[in-house]
C-alpha cells in the first residue's frame, strides 16, 4: 500500500515539474513570435528614409494585409496539423521558418523578396497559436485551465510589448540601420526554437505520465481520423462555430488599436504631441496583461469552469467602454482617454484570450483541441484584417460605432451557451489518487 501511494506521489510530483516546464516553454515560444511579427513595423521607420529601397507608405500596408492574409489561412491549417503531428513538430517549424524569413528580410532589400518573405513570414507565425493552446490543454485539466490560460495568454500583450523597443534598441541605437530589427529578431527566435527543442513535448504519455483527463466516449486511443474529418467535427460543433463567430466580431477592435492607436490619437488631441499619441495606446496593451488573468480566475472559481459568463460581462463592459472613447477624446481629457484605453484593454485581452484559448480547447475537446483553436483563432484573424483597413477608409466615430456594435453582438450571441461545459474525466490531480476518475464536468 505505501509502495501504491509513493508511486502516486512520485508520479504527481513529475506531472507538476512537467508542467511547470511546458507552461514557461510555451509561453516563451508564443512571446518570441511576436519578435519577428513586430520587426516590419519597427523597419518602416529607416525604409522609410533609405533611398536604396524605395518602399512607399501604400506598399507597406499591402504587404501588412499580405502577411494577416497568410496568416488567417494558416490558422484553418496548422490546427488540424497540430491534432495529427503535435505541436512539437509543427510550432517548431514554425519558430525555425519564421527566423529564417526574417534573417532574409534583413539580407535582401527587394520588393519580391519582401512579399514572399510576408507570405512565409503569416503561415509559419501562424502555428503558434493552435498548436500552443493543445499542448497546454494536455498537461493541464478543464477545472484549472481557465487560471493557467489566462496566466499563459499574457504572453502575447508580454511579447508586443518587448519586441518593439528590442528591435528598435538595436536597430537605431546600436547599429543605425533599419536591417537589424529584422537580425536581432531572428536571433530572438532562433535561440527559442533551440530552447524549444530540448525542453518541450507534445503530453504527459510522451514521457510515461497517465493523461491529465480522458473525456467519455473519446476515441483517442483508436484510429486517428484524418485532416478534414477532424475539421468535419469541429464545422459541425455548434458552441465552436459562436465562438468563431464572437472572435471575428471581437478582433478588429483590437488591431484598430493596435495599428492605428497612435494615428486616432493625436486626430482627436493634436495639442498632446506626436511623442505623446504613441505612447497613449501602450495603456491598452499594459492591460492586457491583466485582463486574461482575471477572466481566468473568473471563470474557474466564480463560474466552476463556465468560459462564456465570464466573456459575455467583459464584452458587456467592452461595449460600455468603446461607446465613451471618441467622446472622452473630444473631452480634451487625456486621463479620461488612457483610463478608458486601460478598460478596453482588460475587457478585450480577457474574452479575447479566453475564446480563443481555453473555451476553444474545452469545446474542441482533447481529440481536435488544435483544430479548434486554429479555427477559432482563423476567425478571428480574418476579423484583424478588417481592423487593419476600417480605420483607413472611415472616420474615427463610425469606426468605433461599428466596433461597439460588434461587442454587443458578440456578448449576446453568447448568452444561450452561459450554462455550457464540456464533460471530462479527470485522472491525474491529487483529488483522484485515489484511483477514482472524477466527472469534472458534472460539477456544480
Amino acid at each position: 500500500m505505501n509502495n501504491t501511494a509513493g508511486a502516486l506521489a512520485s508520479g504527481w510530483k513529475s506531472l507538476q515539474r512537467w508542467r511547470v516546464q511546458i507552461f514557461l516553454i510555451t509561453w516563451l515560444a508564443y512571446a518570441a513570435f511576436y519578435f519577428t511579427r513586430k520587426a516590419f513595423s519597427v523597419a518602416k521607420l529607416g525604409i522609410g528614409e533609405d533611398p536604396s529601397f524605395e518602399l512607399d507608405k501604400a506598399m507597406m500596408a499591402n504587404l501588412d494585409a499580405l502577411y494577416l492574409v497568410a496568416y488567417a489561412l494558416g490558422q484553418f491549417t496548422w490546427g488540424i496539423f497540430a491534432d495529427r503531428f503535435g505541436p512539437r513538430v509543427v510550432v517548431l517549424g514554425g519558430l525555425i521558418v519564421s527566423s529564417l524569413a526574417a534573417l532574409a528580410m534583413g539580407t535582401f532589400a527587394t520588393l519580391p523578396i519582401f512579399a514572399t518573405c510576408m507570405l512565409v513570414q503569416g503561415f509559419a507565425q501562424s502555428t503558434g497559436w493552435s498548436g500552443l493552446c493543445k499542448n497546454i490543454g494536455s498537461f493541464f485539466a478543464t477545472r484549472e485551465r481557465g487560471r493557467v490560460l489566462g496566466y499563459w495568454s499574457t504572453c502575447y500583450a508580454f511579447g508586443g510589448l518587448v519586441a518593439t523597443p528590442f528591435a528598435g534598441w538595436w536597430a537605431y541605437e546600436v547599429f543605425h540601420d533599419w536591417r537589424m530589427a529584422f537580425m536581432s529578431s531572428a536571433a530572438v527566435v532562433m535561440a527559442v526554437a533551440i530552447l524549444f527543442y530540448f525542453l518541450q513535448r507534445n503530453r504527459p504519455q510522451d514521457v510515461g505520465l497517465p493523461p491529465v483527463e480522458i473525456e467519455p466516449n473519446s476515441t483517442v486511443t483508436g484510429p486517428r481520423e484524418s485532416h478534414w474529418a477532424s475539421l468535419r467535427k469541429i464545422m459541425k460543433n455548434r458552441t465552436v462555430l459562436v465562438l468563431g463567430l464572437a472572435y471575428f466580431l471581437l478582433k478588429p477592435a483590437r488591431y484598430a488599436i493596435l495599428l492605428w492607436g497612435p494615428v486616432i490619437v493625436y486626430e482627436r488631441m493634436p495639442a498632446i504631441g506626436k511623442v505623446a499619441s504613441a505612447i497613449v495606446p501602450t495603456a491598452f496593451e499594459v492591460a492586457g496583461l491583466v485582463g486574461p488573468i482575471l477572466i481566468g480566475f473568473m471563470s474557474d472559481k466564480l463560474f466552476g469552469a463556465r468560459r462564456i459568463p465570464a466573456c459575455v460581462l467583459n464584452l458587456l463592459a467592452l461595449t460600455v467602454c468603446l461607446a465613451l472613447f471618441v467622446p472622452a477624446m473630444q473631452s480634451g481629457s487625456l486621463y479620461l482617454v488612457v483610463g478608458l484605453l486601460f478598460m478596453m484593454g482588460m475587457t478585450l485581452y480577457g474574452p479575447d484570450s479566453m475564446i480563443s484559448g481555453s473555451a476553444a480547447i474545452d469545446f474542441g475537446t482533447n481529440e481536435a483541441a488544435g483544430t479548434a483553436a486554429g479555427f477559432v483563432n482563423g476567425c478571428g484573424s480574418v476579423g484583424a484584417i478588417l481592423g487593419g483597413l476600417l480605420p483607413g477608409y472611415f472616420d474615427t466615430t463610425t469606426v468605433f460605432l461599428v466596433f461597439t456594435a460588434a461587442a454587443l453582438l458578440a456578448s449576446l450571441m453568447l448568452v444561450p451557451f452561459w450554462n455550457s461545459r464540456p464533460q471530462t474525466l479527470e485522472v491525474s490531480s491529487p483529488l483522484t489518487a485515489n484511483g477514482q476518475p472524477e466527472l469534472a464536468g458534472a460539477r456544480s
